[in-house]
């Protein structure tokens, strides 16, 4: 098939270091091209693929406090891929509600990937616009605040088999891996660490947005002795932290759409100690690929049980559900319904 891939301008794809849309179009890209699919991606012009790449602009830039530097390179955007849609068999977007008013009358099969939370008061009154534009969730939950749009199917992420894998044992601490930030559940899960009696390692990114809760609320967490703040890695480094952790904490506080850092440690052979949120449930095998706990007292309590864990099971699971050639096919087979639609 000839397929666009449409990513977002604010990292490069893949992105650097944290970026977990970035990463993830990546992967699919890279997954589709593989298959021999004729694939363009229309990126940042220092991004990285094996697919044609449409420069929209020179390098991926952060979002600044100027309305018309983040969104002008959008409109750009919108029309070099309109100036080329009629080469296409579908165009897959990943920029939320931006293609929905020119692309709805283009007659051209597309489809959006909606990558963040659902559950905002704002959400229907622009997507409830269009309502035969052509959605897909990355989690069957990510969907359920908006059980009435348009949904195509849901496709669960996938990474590449060996991108991250197993290196030597697993130490005498737990990992908390991803980004600083209230909703990510970083005070429980060093509270759930020094009640363990165990090392916390904290291998995350404090965003210019987090910047403040950081400084405020969790450095001065970070003193106790019992927590080693390491700061953002990346992908060459977590092999090694992740398959050296007991297990991940992922106690996050909000409806997660999907949580990369999951199927991240399962590719380590990593178990997974998480809150029953968001896409936990549908993304971790309760007993089998980590534990899914209703509070910081049954985290606790999971770390006498993480022995019961096969570290090579879960690797194995990971290989048979989590891989970018699976995300590719499933949404190889959406592309295909959409574009032999009338």
């Amino acid at each position: 098939m000839r397929i666009a891939q449409i990513a977002p301008l604010f990292e490069t794809v893949p992105p650097r270091r944290y970026g977990g849309t970035e990463r993830v179009v990546s992967w699919l890209t890279e997954a589709l091209v593989a298959m021999g699919h004729d694939v363009t991606l229309f990126a940042s012009g220092d991004s990285t693929t094996a697919a044609k790449l449409i420069p929209v602009v020179p390098e991926a830039r952060r979002f600044v406090p100027i309305f018309e530097a983040n969104t002008a390179p959008y409109a750009r955007m919108l029309e070099l891929v309109a100036r080329q849609a009629q080469e296409f068999d579908v165009l897959h977007f990943h920029i939320d509600f931006h293609p929905m008013p020119l692309f709805s009358r283009l007659g051209v099969p597309f489809l959006t990937t909606l990558h963040g939370r659902m559950d905002q008061d704002w959400i229907p009154s622009i997507y409830g616009l269009y309502p035969k534009a052509n959605l897909v969730s990355i989690s069957q939950n990510q969907r359920r605040p908006q059980p009435g749009l348009h949904w195509a199917g849901t496709v669960l992420h996938g990474m590449p088999r060996d991108l991250l894998r197993p290196v030597g044992e697993p130490g005498d601490y737990l990992a908390f891996l991803g980004r600083i930030s209230p909703e990510k559940g970083i005070e429980a899960a060093i509270r759930i660490a020094a009640r363990a009696g165990l090392t916390l390692k904290v291998a995350a990114k404090v965003g210019a947005e987090d910047q403040a809760y950081y400084d405020q609320v969790v450095a001065p967490l970070l003193s106790g002795g019992s927590v080693e703040f390491v700061g953002e890695i990346d992908d060459t480094q977590k092999p090694a932290f992740l398959s050296g952790a007991r297990a991940l904490l992922f106690p996050i506080t909000w409806p997660e759409p999907f949580g990369l850092v999951m199927i991240e440690a399962m590719a380590c052979g990593c178990p997974v100690i998480a809150t029953p949120l968001g896409s936990v449930p549908e993304v971790i095998e309760d007993g089998l690929t980590g534990f899914i706990v209703g509070s910081e007292d049954a985290a606790v309590a999971a770390m006498g049980r993480l022995g019961t864990l096969d570290r090579a099971a879960i690797r194995a699971r990971f290989e048979a559900r989590w891989s970018a050639e699976r995300m590719a096919e499933d949404y190889v087979a959406i592309y295909r319904r959409l574009a032999t639609q009338p």
